[in-house]
């Protein structure tokens, strides 16, 4: 393929690397919504009219891991090579899931799905880095982003009707089992992927472990584009915790429809995802992810206000396919941002911090959600929850300016004349900035 010849989206697919990577992901997404499921099934069997409280404490579970685990596991395996790793976190992540059939106590079920959560923490964003080393041009890697965001969508809307379609032939159990599967293809795929020879050791930790621990929260908190990132992620986890719990409160509580027509409405969520995803490299050609995602989060606003006085069924799809695509549009970008933020080495600790911080905002709205359309109503929530969400965009107006350019001119007064990094013995210089070991604050 020529430079100046037009890329498609699929033809990604044509890189062996990036396709055994992409085909892992999809397999290890619907063996995680067969899980999803099963679990449902299995804390029905254990608790019965109990099983809500279960199921709340489990998606608790996952949050604390993931926003705890996940920085702690990637300093502690970030200097390990990246195919041996991943395939490990597969492989262990498939053996917990092949035990959760077999537990009898609920705290079984505690205990197991913090592993597997655990693991997931750790696994995931070491997978985001890898895919954003494999393709180091940015259009590329831009399809790649809005190809992943797609596979979400579409395990969102395929691992409940192949679910459906295994229960009408065998039981509950054999879900996880089909989970067990996922992750060991997953890891039989990055096992056959050609990932490059640099994604082996990059050097020994030469500082303590907390500062390793810390590394990829602090680089990001002190980039002024992923300040603003963090302040979109509220933005997103307010429109998607009102979908995400208050869907069916709103259907069946609400209009008094059915189960099927809650999952109907969740798919029109989806849909004005994947239409969004499927736009996103085309806008990111023409604007800026800055403009794009704060003209998401906008919508997101509107949509939510909107929300708060439709009380008819078709105007809640209309709403939901808004929110929908508000929500892709801030998701798609963000792994540019990141990856443009962080060295090759910095990445995995990046994208950790991201994955952390973001479901640190999960974890506060989905309480919230729950908490106060149960207290106040869900249309009042509505507009708290708007207001959530325009005040997220004042943070990032606030927080992350416009760049005119990458290149930063700044100084080094606490480092030698004769530093490797200087050029010329001048402590003042410009280049690409990036918040590093020798770059510590943002320039003024």
């Amino acid at each position: 393929m020529t430079s100046n010849e037009p890329l498609t989206m699929y033809s990604l697919l044509l890189n062996s690397t990036y396709r055994h990577l992409f085909l892992a992901q999809i397999i290890a997404l619907l063996g995680t919504g067969f899980a999803t499921i099963a679990l449902g099934l299995l804390a029905f069997e254990l608790a019965g009219g109990n099983a809500g409280l279960i199921l709340g404490t489990a998606l608790s579970i996952k949050m604390i891991a993931y926003v705890f685990i996940s920085p702690i596991g990637t300093s502690l395996i970030r200097y390990l090579p990246r195919k041996q790793a991943l395939i490990t976190l597969d492989v262990i992540r498939a053996c917990v899931a092949l035990l959760l059939p077999f537990v009898s106590e609920v705290w079984h079920i505690f205990v197991l799905i913090f592993l597997l959560q655990a693991t997931s923490a750790c696994f995931t964003p070491l997978f985001q880095a890898t895919l954003a080393d494999i393709l180091p041009d940015e259009e590329e890697y831009t399809k790649a982003l809005s190809l992943s965001r797609l596979a979400y969508d579409l395990e969102n809307i395929l691992s409940p009707s192949i679910a459906a379609l295994i229960l009408l032939f065998t039981s509950w159990q054999s879900l996880f089992l089909g989970t067990t599967v996922g992750f060991t293809f997953s890891a039989i795929l990055v096992l056959q992927a050609s990932l490059p020879l640099s994604d082996g050791k990059t050097g020994t930790p030469q500082c303590g472990f907390l500062d390793r621990v810390t590394r990829g929260i602090r680089f990001y908190l002190a980039t002024p584009r992923l300040r603003g990132l963090l302040a979109m992620n509220m933005a997103v986890t307010a429109a998607g915790a009102m979908v995400f719990i208050n869907t069916v409160v709103i259907v069946q509580g609400e209009l008094g429809l059915s189960e099927q027509t809650t999952a109907t409405t969740m798919i029109f969520f989806g849909a004005g995802s994947m239409v969004a995803a499927l736009a996103s490299p085309w806008l990111l050609k023409k604007l800026t992810e800055r403009t794009i995602m704060l003209m998401a989060a906008a919508i997101l606003v509107v949509g939510l206000i909107a929300a708060s006085a439709i009380e008819t069924l078709m105007g809640i799809m209309i709403i939901w396919c808004v929110l929908g695509a508000g929500y892709s549009f801030i998701q798609t970008p963000s792994g540019r941002l990141l990856n443009r933020s962080a060295h090759k080495e910095d990445k995995p600790d990046l994208f950790a911090a991201q994955f952390s911080l973001s479901h640190s905002c999960w974890l506060v709205a989905y309480p919230l959600a729950g908490y106060l359309g149960a207290t106040y109503g869900i249309a009042v929530t509505f507009l708290i929850f708007a207001g959530i969400t325009l005040a997220s965009i004042l943070l990032a107006l606030a927080v992350w300016p416009r760049e005119k350019s990458v290149n930063l001119e700044h100084s080094h007064n606490d480092l030698p004349p004769n530093h490797p990094h200087l050029k010329d013995e001048h402590k003042t210089h410009t280049h690409t900035y990036i918040i590093d070991a020798l770059h510590h604050h943002w320039p003024k």
